[in-house]
């Protein structure tokens, strides 16, 4: 049976009938126990979080739950409870499109922090060095800065900076990465001449950064968190009826360009 055994290899989860053990503890002994928050930390990290990191991880997983029909994860999620998908398909539907460009800065602002942390003697210089050359070889935008719809700031991140620095006082977290944000935001700020704030994706990866969670799961973080406004406006959808809605009324009409 080795072959079989061995085929999959787990330490998050051990059972047989009659017991359920996750990280190495009985799921009778989490129930009522544990937050969603701090078992999601269970899951993923192997061990309890103290209540300022689950405080903290909450702030974060609840600041991006919805942003709207306009958001193309939530428009998708209601078009396709409207083509007949129940609520897991338009959850998965949304979750989907959560990739590199909608769905993406927070994982991408995650690893450009953890690049200039392992940066010796970090400074302005060096920050604006890197953010030229990332630019040039990555990414024309800077992910974790400015909003399209929120101006002139967008009314999430300075609450969950707020909580970061509060973290860091009370020596929850160390600040490095809230630090390196700040002096970004600065530094893009004196280029363009005017203030390009901090959106929901930078302060959310200061936080998953801060807590110690790699890029990846920064990412698979924001679509747990966002898997909630889609399921929440499917069942809107759902209630409200309507069938093959696509994305505009029918009577607009898109622009045709011959070829």
């Amino acid at each position: 049976m080795s072959d079989v055994t061995d085929w999959w290899t787990t330490s998050i989860i051990d059972m047989e009938p009659g017991r359920i053990d996750i990280r190495g503890r009985a799921i009778q002994d989490l129930i009522g126990n544990l937050s969603f928050a701090e078992m999601i930390w269970l899951m993923l990290r192997g061990n309890n979080p103290t209540k300022g990191q689950a405080d903290l991880l909450e702030a974060a997983l609840v600041s991006s739950v919805d942003h709207g029909p306009q958001a193309p994860s939530i428009a998708a999620a209601r078009m396709a409870v409207t083509c007949g998908l129940g609520l897991n398909g338009a959850m998965g539907t949304a979750v989907h499109m959560l990739d590199d460009v909608h769905g993406g800065a927070g994982q991408q602002f995650v690893s450009l922090l953890c690049d200039l942390a392992t940066e010796p003697n970090l400074n302005i210089d060096k920050i604006a060095n890197y953010l030229t050359r990332y630019r040039q070889d990555i990414n024309p935008y800077i992910p974790g800065f400015g909003h399209r719809f929120h101006k002139p700031v967008d009314p999430r991140a300075p609450r969950l900076m707020a909580l970061v620095r509060d973290a860091r006082d009370r020596g929850v977290v160390s600040g490095e990465f809230m630090e390196i944000a700040v002096q970004i935001e600065t530094h893009l700020g004196d280029l363009k001449g005017k203030p390009v704030p901090m959106n929901i994706d930078g302060a959310t990866a200061v936080i998953y950064g801060e807590l110690g969670f790699p890029p990846e799961l920064a990412r698979g973080l924001f679509c747990l968190s966002r898997s909630v406004g889609a399921m929440a406006h499917g069942y809107e959808q759902m209630q409200q009826g309507g069938r093959n809605k696509g994305p505009t009324p029918p009577h607009y009409r898109w622009r045709y360009e011959q070829g």
